[in-house]
């Protein structure tokens, strides 16, 4: 009894630790809709096409509108609306996925269109070749987030703006540019994003910390493996 009150006196604690500011909030909240994991993806491929718009010389413009679009459509859309699915058959309580167990299911249908963009991406000579690595990169950080969801609630949000920050760091690498200020800003992005989810979530510096690793160790990992 003694220690379950104590648990339940720390939750407390930690609960009133979160600002109460509905402004502070609502910013957070707002960070945290608009770097969704899942938008990360499509942000990167139109970061590529605005910075380097001769890798897409051989395609249309109206060919290239289609190609973002497929991007999202199949790395957003599919996996968000498999969500709602699962939430509408009852497979989970909350379309936020709160609990780790709600996201194995997601994960693995993640997983499987974020490998079939890095299948389709080895066969496309008429866009930049980094989003090999790009694609690669964020369906392995898939992978060991599916296996560190067994022990803990990794951040998705850490994994996801983790990644697209080291990304950019390494296309820049990759093309020899310099870009000092996307960088930064890209660095500051994901400073705000992660205490964002301090505020909002119920993640703990060890979920969201982890999360930041995972995303730039796996696009790292696959940046020395397909480059």
């Amino acid at each position: 009894m003694l220690q379950e009150n104590t648990i339940q006196q720390s939750g407390v604690k930690e609960n009133l630790e979160k600002p109460s500011n509905p402004i502070v909030r609502w910013l957070a909240s707002t960070l945290s809709y608009i770097f969704h994991p899942l938008f990360i993806p499509t942000y990167v491929f139109l970061f590529l096409m605005k910075a380097f718009p001769y890798e897409f010389a051989d395609i249309t413009d109206w060919q290239l509108k289609m190609r973002l679009f497929g991007v999202f459509w199949l790395t957003a859309f599919f996996p968000a609306f498999a969500v709602f699915l699962l939430w509408r058959l009852k497979f989970s309580d909350s379309i936020f996925l709160r609990t780790q167990k709600e996201r194995i299911v997601p994960y693995v249908i993640t997983m499987f269109f974020y490998w079939w963009m890095y299948y389709l991406s080895r066969n496309f000579n008429d866009q930049p070749i980094v989003l090999r690595f790009f694609f690669m990169g964020i369906f392995i950080a898939t992978v060991f987030g599916l296996i560190i969801n067994n022990y803990f609630k990794i951040s998705l949000h850490g994994m996801g703006v983790g990644g697209a920050c080291t990304a950019i760091i390494l296309f820049s690498m990759y093309y020899h540019l310099n870009f000092g200020g996307t960088i930064s800003a890209s660095i500051i992005v994901s400073g705000l994003v992660c205490s964002s989810r301090f505020v909002v979530s119920d993640h703990t510096n060890k979920e969201i910390y982890t999360g930041l690793a995972v995303g730039i160790g796996c696009q790292l990992l696959s940046y020395w493996f397909i480059m």
